[in-house]
């Protein structure tokens, strides 16, 4: 931060002007953007379109909402990813989006569930390539009327949230509880997880330093940076990325005291105390939950991203935070030794671990911006 601003902010008769100006600032809130959570279920009669208001609340990586959907063949949806919102630096095989678009695939089950229907879904119908996503369909989602059995984990997608925040310390994560969590994962995942003392503090230490890597490595820090969206008018502007909204951050941005270059700088005080934030976060890690597949194709991922989205309700039932730490998991080059000790540490038989997460109590939070339906619709 720029110390100087805050001294001329207070200084030659503006202070009054300026103090009137930062409580109108810091009482902004991205609304718009917080809509598709409070409409979902409720705009739409049409089953496909109320089903798919669910699914665009699944979590996915750096927020990108990657999906676009086209309604085009009665009682079905073609899922597609758009190839510009991909994340080529710190996700160079577009596992974690495939991951991502099966966490979407998922929801739209359950939630089509709901009001009676069932799903079929026909995985990359078209085939894949397992080096990069392209226009090939993803799923084709077949709506079937009075077949669909309501899951009681839908309850809590509107609580569901990934916490960015420190967790309780003094509040230990129960072995039974992180095993409760694991049994939601159904579709042949492999899920397990910790909360001994000593593997928080391996965990701890392997996050941290993968963490480190990514943060200290430019093109992959930068591939971040480009993603901030800092105050309620870039957030508005763009529901995606990585939002730093409410007061704090509105009034940092308005003023000019915090931008994206001086977060990207390594040489200044905000990327030091950007650095700080997150590894306050990998540091207060009381349990880890990781997932695996046997196979690392297309399908395999899919059917990570299907139980990630049933671990993170099940969490949230539990009423226990969870932020996923898989920064180790990433493929590029610069990550190989985290890599390969996150999966020494543990992969069973030459598994692929898919996530990883840390677990806790934390506090309650505000639910990630969305873009609405209709900017997803082919």
């Amino acid at each position: 931060m720029n110390r100087r601003k805050f001294l001329a902010l207070s200084g030659g008769g503006i202070i009054l002007a300026a103090t009137a100006t930062v409580g109108t600032i810091a009482s902004r809130s991205p609304a718009a953007a917080a809509a598709p959570w409070d409409h979902a279920g409720s705009l739409y009669e049409e089953p496909r379109k109320r089903a798919l208001s669910y699914a665009i609340l699944a979590p996915n990586p750096h927020n990108r909402q990657p999906w676009l959907v086209d309604l085009s063949a009665p009682d079905q949806i073609v899922l597609r990813v758009d190839t510009d919102r991909l994340l080529p630096h710190t996700d160079p095989f577009n596992r974690q989006i495939t991951v991502g678009l099966g966490c979407f695939l998922e929801l739209l089950v359950m939630a089509a569930a709901q009001d009676g229907f069932a799903v079929d879904l026909d995985v990359f119908p078209q085939g894949s390539d397992d080096l990069a996503l392209d226009d090939r369909p993803v799923a084709i989602a077949t709506f079937r009327v009075g077949a669909g059995t309501p899951d009681p984990l839908f309850a809590h997608v509107m609580t569901r949230r990934s916490n960015k925040e420190p967790f309780d310390t003094n509040r230990p994560v129960a072995p039974e509880t992180i095993a409760q969590i694991a049994r939601a994962a159904i579709h042949g995942s492999r899920v397990a997880g910790d909360a001994s003392e000593g593997s928080v503090a391996a965990l701890r230490q392997l996050t941290s330093d993968a963490l480190i890597v990514e943060i200290e490595t430019p093109h992959t820090f930068q591939e971040s940076v480009d993603l901030f969206r800092i105050g309620k008018a870039e957030v508005e502007a763009n529901p995606d990325g990585i939002d730093f909204s409410g007061p704090l951050f509105e009034t940092l941005g308005a003023f000019g005291l915090m931008t994206r270059a001086a977060m990207a700088d390594p040489t200044t005080s905000m990327f030091a105390q950007g650095k700080a934030a997150v590894l306050a976060n990998t540091e207060t890690a009381m349990g880890h939950l990781w997932q695996a597949t046997r196979g690392n194709t297309r399908a395999d991922q899919i059917i990570a991203g299907r139980d990630w989205l049933r671990l993170n309700l099940a969490a949230t039932a539990a009423g226990v935070a969870m932020q996923p730490l898989s920064q180790a998991l990433q493929e590029f080059p610069e990550m190989a030794l985290h890599y390969e000790a996150a999966h020494a540490l543990l992969a069973q038989d030459g598994e692929t671990l898919q996530m990883l997460c840390r677990l806790g109590y934390g506090q309650t939070i505000a639910p990630s911006p969305r873009w609405p339906l209709e900017a997803k619709l082919i």
